[in-house]
């Protein structure tokens, strides 16, 4: 995107052509460009690439300081979609440039570029989960089911080749039941399917942030299976068209850069920013927070940590057995260049890839207040939430064994010699009591009670 010395005319041509490159909108004279960007605003662990970064200015505020030393005025264009395949579709065909999505879908994403000459490159992580909870598959409040093999012969809605549905398919075979076979999928978007799942018409569903912890939290779901306990790393990313990348790479280290400062007010303002997403969004803050508060279910920072490319090679065959996408060369896919550049200093990026995800607290947050407090045992937390009853807007409990971040009055509790245990599901809670004799379920209002 710079200026030669040819010729005059040959010059304005040059230039018009780089410009196109940027999602293909130069107006006249080809001084200003439109950079297209495909986001999921309501899959809230894109949130650093997506919801949050608008919300903050920042990718626009690079591409500003960035004109001003290039002479060229930029443009964003925000493309919100539900699902990440419609951004793939967009961005093969070169109308977007940019578009975050997930694991499953980041593959599909370069299978299908590969497949048309179109490829892209994946360039930066947003939220991820070290043992895979951002997937979550839940049930009707008052569905029976209690585990996993209670699906055999049962409807399940997912998505698709999503990142939810990789994780029904391998919830399902640890289960011994074959993914395909073994239950009906329903092929539905995430809203659709939690309307079916209210209806009946399906037993069960099996999506990604922050579904599951919406329909928690508004009492129309509970958590059948936590997508924790496969162990295995779920996460999203950016992924970039490579001709763009190539041709714009000032551009996308733009976009790279604010994504971090985005992390980064995320990091120092886990509320105020929780507050931005579900003001723009929609969802419900206490929802949000779940997932991207401090501790929460998902960790940001953009680094491509090597265990989360090891997690893709081992999606890929699931994919192609699923028929879902055509060879993958995960190595090629992967370009950390631009966000190593974005960080700077190579000591920068590498502290980023040794960081490590925080462990969730215990925390309420009161009615009319703009904090949340932090507790150092649910124990503590069930004392101070028994004093202050009505007034507690939402209260959130790690999960015992897996970690991973619940609501409190939707976890299941156990008593453990004397002391309170929250899970996510009944699953997780019997695997807990089967290893610790003398340890046994109880009500929420009972570990209430009894913290008193």
């Amino acid at each position: 995107m710079q200026r030669t010395t040819l010729p005059a005319a040959l010059a304005a041509g040059a230039l018009l052509l780089s410009l196109t490159g940027c999602g293909g909108d130069a107006e006249a004279g080809g001084k200003t460009v439109t950079v297209t960007v495909g986001y999921q605003s309501k899959t809230i662990n894109t949130t650093t690439a997506g919801t949050l970064l608008r919300s903050l200015g920042y990718f626009e505020r690079e591409l500003r300081a960035l004109g001003h030393r290039k002479g060229v005025t930029y443009k964003v264009k925000w493309q919100d979609y539900a699902t990440g395949a419609p951004i793939t579709a967009q961005m093969v065909a070169g109308k977007v440039d940019i578009g975050s999505m997930g694991d499953f879908p980041l593959l599909i994403n370069s299978g299908r570029g590969t497949q048309l000459n179109a490829p892209t490159r994946l360039v930066s992580v947003t939220g991820y989960n070290q043992r895979g909870g951002l997937n979550t598959i839940v049930t009707k409040p008052g569905s029976k089911l209690r585990d996993l093999s209670g699906l055999r012969g049962k409807k399940v809605s997912t998505s698709v080749g999503s990142a939810a549905d990789g994780t029904l398919v391998r919830a399902l075979q640890d289960a011994g039941i074959d993914p395909e076979n073994g239950v009906e999928k329903l092929n539905q978007q995430p809203a659709v399917g939690a309307s079916a799942l209210e209806a009946g018409s399906a037993d069960a569903l099996s999506q990604f942030v922050a579904w599951p912890g919406l329909l928690a939290f508004q009492g129309k779901a509970k958590a059948l299976y936590d997508g924790s306990r496969l162990n295995l790393p779920t996460f999203h990313g950016v992924t970039a068209r490579d001709g763009f990348a190539k041709e714009n790479p000032d551009v996308l280290r733009a976009f790279l850069s604010a994504q971090i400062d985005a992390n980064r007010y995320l990091d120092d303002h886990p509320l105020p920013a929780a507050q931005k997403v579900a003001k723009a969004t929609g969802l419900p803050p206490e929802v949000v927070y779940l997932y991207n508060g401090a501790g929460g279910i998902a960790t940001f920072d953009p680094a491509i940590k090597p265990a989360l490319i090891a997690a893709l090679k081992k999606d890929v065959p699931i994919l192609r057995k699923a028929k879902l996408t055509g060879p993958v060369d995960v190595n090629s896919f992967v370009d950390d260049r631009y966000i190593k550049r974005a960080y700077g200093s190579a000591g920068a990026y590498a502290k980023a890839l040794r960081a490590a995800p925080p462990a969730s607290p215990n925390q309420v947050w009161l009615k009319g207040e703009n904090t949340v407090r932090s507790f150092p045992s649910s124990a503590a937390l069930l004392r101070f939430t028994a004093a202050r009853q009505g007034k507690v807007r939402a209260a959130y409990v790690p999960d015992t064994a897996t970690g991973t971040r619940w609501f409190a009055d939707r976890a299941v509790w156990a008593e453990d010699g004397g002391q309170p245990r929250a899970f996510v599901t009944p699953a997780n809670a019997r695997t807990w009591i089967a290893a610790h004799p003398g340890a046994r379920l109880v009500s929420y209002a009972t570990a209430l009670k009894e913290a008193k």
